[in-house]
């Protein structure tokens, strides 16, 4: 006969996190409605690295939600090629580089993964609400949600600090929204300019390379750092702290994880199994 696998449950695939490289893991799983289970530190300060940017992205679309901003109205990049608009900046899409001062390309060439661009969404929306941008985020964003210990304290593609239990108050958000419409956000979660190739930081080429306004896409890509389980229509973003948070609409669930050491090859092999596992100690 042979050998039978017993199912792992949800607590002891969270628990695998132990023996990661990182000192300090914390990671939890969550429904609309309640946090299935958490494992590590959830209150935590850590850093969310570019998991900032669907923070950020969420600013930038209740901005545009309250007429502050438009999704289509032009942006003025220093050194850039003209046609830049705030929905470029958010996919990635508006030429570029990840850092000012590197060279430029037309819009909508490739996917061109920028910090840059938030850079610029950031200093447009304070601009235009009176504040400054992060106090745009605590208001709008981080308060209603009830997000009390997360913060921007830097740039606003890799900028905020916060907790794991503060992150999946978001992940909830992304499932059911209470402060953006919900027609509004499922555009923010589909692909935005289709067809562009591109790198995902870490991933390599991806073609097409599927982008929202602020979310990644996993559309048809392999060799994914959300695995092979989670379905097409699965959005989120990682980080360069070893963060990540996505989104499965489809199944109704999201996960997010915080660390304390950069992102590297102990992430690139462990998140992709990790997340199949965990989809499958949730419905087997």
């Amino acid at each position: 006969m042979g050998q039978v696998t017993k199912s792992r449950t949800l607590a002891e695939v969270l628990g695998e996190v132990e023996a990661w490289e990182p000192t300090t893991v914390t990671v939890g799983v969550t429904t609309a409605e309640r946090v299935l289970a958490t494992h590590g530190p959830t209150d935590e300060l850590l850093w969310f690295a570019s998991v900032s940017k669907p923070l950020t992205a969420y600013g930038v679309l209740l901005a545009s939600q309250q007429g502050e901003v438009r999704l289509d109205e032009p942006v003025d990049v220093p050194g850039g090629h003209p046609g830049v608009t705030v929905r470029h900046l958010l996919a990635h899409t508006g030429g570029l580089p990840l850092h000012a001062g590197g060279p430029t390309m037309p819009v909508e060439r490739r996917r061109s993964y920028s910090d840059w661009a938030y850079e610029l969404l950031g200093d447009l929306v304070a601009t235009r609400v009176g504040t400054s941008f992060e106090d745009h985020l605590e208001l709008e964003v981080f308060a209603p949600l009830g997000m009390s210990r997360t913060r921007l304290g830097g740039p606003a593609g890799h900028g905020v600090h916060g907790t794991l239990d503060d992150l999946l108050r978001f992940a909830r958000e992304l499932l059911a929204p209470t402060l953006l419409e919900p027609s509004l956000l499922a555009e923010a979660t589909s692909v935005a300019f289709p067809g562009l190739d591109g790198v995902v930081p870490g991933f390599g080429r991806h073609s097409p390379n599927d982008w929202g306004l602020g979310f990644e896409l996993k559309g048809t890509k392999t060799d994914h750092w959300t695995g092979t389980r989670l379905s097409p229509r699965t959005f989120g973003h990682f980080g360069l702290s070893g963060s990540f948070l996505w989104v499965d609409p489809d199944r109704g669930l999201a996960a997010a994880e915080l660390a304390d050491r950069q992102f590297g090859p102990w992430a690139r092999q462990a998140w992709g199994p990790f997340n199949d596992r965990l989809v499958t100690a949730v419905a087997p």
